[in-house]
């Protein structure tokens, strides 16, 4: 009789735990859809513009030396091949350059030591070097600067050219300018994938600039840090933007 009269009180007690566990997954089940809702009102894309820019700027730097057995006489020559530069330099128009900080190298040699018999190292004289950078806004006579300073080779000027950079110097205003319109862009794209949800496109809730890519004119190369070429004169800047959008 005992067993008997309690399994209603048994059964009562399931049901119970089993609606407890329905309600649960409901509420979890609801919970989920509330949130895929909530999700559903937002939009991410991203968004593009590229200027294509003419370098204002050329740096080009070169660099002489000069071989001495005694410091005063190397300091002697390096001063005469300075005044052979800086003359060159003025036939070329040039105003603006610098002179940076002269490296001066003992010269060595392997001798044999006479008493230890053991090779050891013997400054023999020195080495001075002389570098110089110009910076030039007509970026078309840099490159020619580069080549004509061979002339000084005539004139026994060891002059090595180390190459030229070519920089644009309006660079951050164009990126806030190209933000701007890499973020109309992004709206443009949002827009258009809304559409297919028949949905509308509202306000802009967040944007963020991503990497700038500054690149030879033509140039798709892209880098996680970004790019800041400056070997080419044509160049392509290249912003990109992550915009998040409401819906309606």
């Amino acid at each position: 009789m005992e067993t008997t009269s309690s399994r209603p009180h048994l059964f009562g007690l399931l049901a119970g735990l089993f609606l407890a566990a329905g309600l649960a997954f409901a509420s979890l089940v609801l919970a989920r859809t509330w949130t895929h809702l909530k999700e559903s009102q937002i939009i991410d894309v991203t968004g593009s513009a590229q200027k294509h820019i003419r370098s204002d700027l050329a740096i080009w730097q070169g660099h002489f030396s000069v071989e001495a057995e005694s410091l005063l006489d190397a300091n002697a020559q390096l001063k005469a091949d300075l005044a052979k530069t800086e003359a060159f330099l003025r036939a070329k128009g040039v105003k603006d350059y610098a002179l940076l900080p002269v490296q001066i190298r003992e010269v060595t040699q392997r001798v044999r030591d006479d008493e230890s018999g053991e090779t050891v190292a013997k400054r023999v004289g020195y080495q001075l070097t002389q570098a110089v950078e110009v910076r030039s806004t007509d970026v078309e006579s840099a490159p020619r600067l580069s080549r004509d300073c061979t002339d000084l080779l005539e004139q026994g000027v060891a002059m090595v050219s180390d190459g030229i950079q070519f920089l644009y110097t309006q660079a951050g205003q164009a990126k806030v300018e190209m933000m701007a319109e890499a973020t109309k862009d992004a709206r443009t794209r949002a827009e258009q994938i809304a559409r297919q949800g028949a949905r509308e496109v509202s306000n802009l809730r967040s944007a963020r600039m991503g990497v700038v890519q500054i690149n030879p004119r033509y140039s798709t190369a892209t880098s996680w840090e970004g790019n800041n070429d400056t070997t080419a004169l044509e160049k392509t800047i290249i912003v990109t933007v992550s915009a998040e959008f409401a819906l309606r």
